[in-house]
């Protein structure tokens, strides 16, 4: 597999640069989504004066840096917005992708978990380390060491985020069980029309009327969904590398990630969104 043959030459060995321009222009995508979306449901007067979110800043950086962080906040989000959507374009693209970052970074200061911030910028940061970004929109094939860093690093860190993700779900009783994701189901169906922002939420109404209960066959038949998850995220990076079993792998991750969407739209969006794009690193 050209990933073993990369490493044992001290990443000399050439790929195409175009997969990373590929990647490039997803994670742009995806990033400008995410910051748009920032805009709503609060988001936009989140440090606002008097604010819970203000005090809460306050008390954990001190008056004067909470100040400075609320005097940044709108004006940054304006700006990140515009270097993603920049960035997806191709124009200054690197320069674009450092503001992209550091606007993403801003949120490990007040989001309560951060998870999908650290997955951007570690996605991001392999990205910068590429040395052809490419110009607009166009796509450059060919062979180039350019890329071959950054995208082994892309690789070692999707197989990471699955193999971590497998390996926590083996280790939880309720999981394997299949009792999580039955509670999970049945929760929202009773609460959904109750909650505040009701989009977060994306179940399909047959999936409440034939496993929203938590019935023994109910929970039988998320204990089989459960093993599943597990076998697919175990399996899905050596399949990506092989080219024989690549195009089975994208289909089974792509539905893989929309059944996770479904459970949480708008926090899912970057991880599944960049998780998919990094396939495109897998490719030889």
């Amino acid at each position: 597999m050209w990933f073993f043959d990369a490493v044992a030459s001290g990443f000399r060995q050439p790929t195409d640069p175009g997969h990373l321009q590929w990647f490039r222009i997803i994670f742009a995508t995806v990033l400008t989504a995410r910051f748009t979306l920032a805009f709503g449901q609060g988001g936009w007067a989140r440090l606002a004066p008097g604010s819970l979110s203000a005090h809460l800043a306050e008390l954990r950086f001190g008056p004067a840096r909470a100040r400075l962080l609320i005097s940044v906040y709108q004006p940054v989000l304006i700006v990140r917005t515009a270097a993603a959507l920049a960035l997806a374009l191709g124009l200054l693209p690197r320069f674009a992708l450092v503001v992209v970052l550091a606007g993403a970074a801003m949120e490990l200061l007040y989001l309560k978990s951060p998870n999908a911030v650290r997955y951007t910028l570690l996605t991001g940061t392999a990205l910068l380390l590429a040395q052809d970004l490419g110009h607009g929109l166009v796509i450059e094939h060919g062979l180039s060491t350019a890329n071959t860093w950054a995208q082994c690093l892309l690789v070692l860190i999707t197989t990471d985020i699955y193999w971590n993700s497998a390996w926590q779900k083996l280790r939880s009783d309720q999981f394997r069980s299949g009792l999580y994701l039955a509670q999970w189901v049945h929760t929202y169906g009773q609460v959904r029309d109750r909650l505040p922002y009701r989009r977060q939420f994306a179940v399909p109404a047959f999936v409440h009327r034939h496993a929203g209960n938590l019935t023994e066959r109910d929970v039988r038949l998320w204990r089989f969904v459960a093993a599943c998850v597990i076998a697919a995220e175990i399996a899905l990076p050596p399949a990506l590398l092989i080219e024989q079993t690549m195009p089975y792998a994208v289909v089974a991750g792509i539905g893989m990630h929309a059944a996770f969407t479904c459970l949480k739209p708008r926090q899912l969006i970057t991880f599944s969104g960049l998780t998919l794009g990094t396939y495109l690193a897998f490719a030889a």
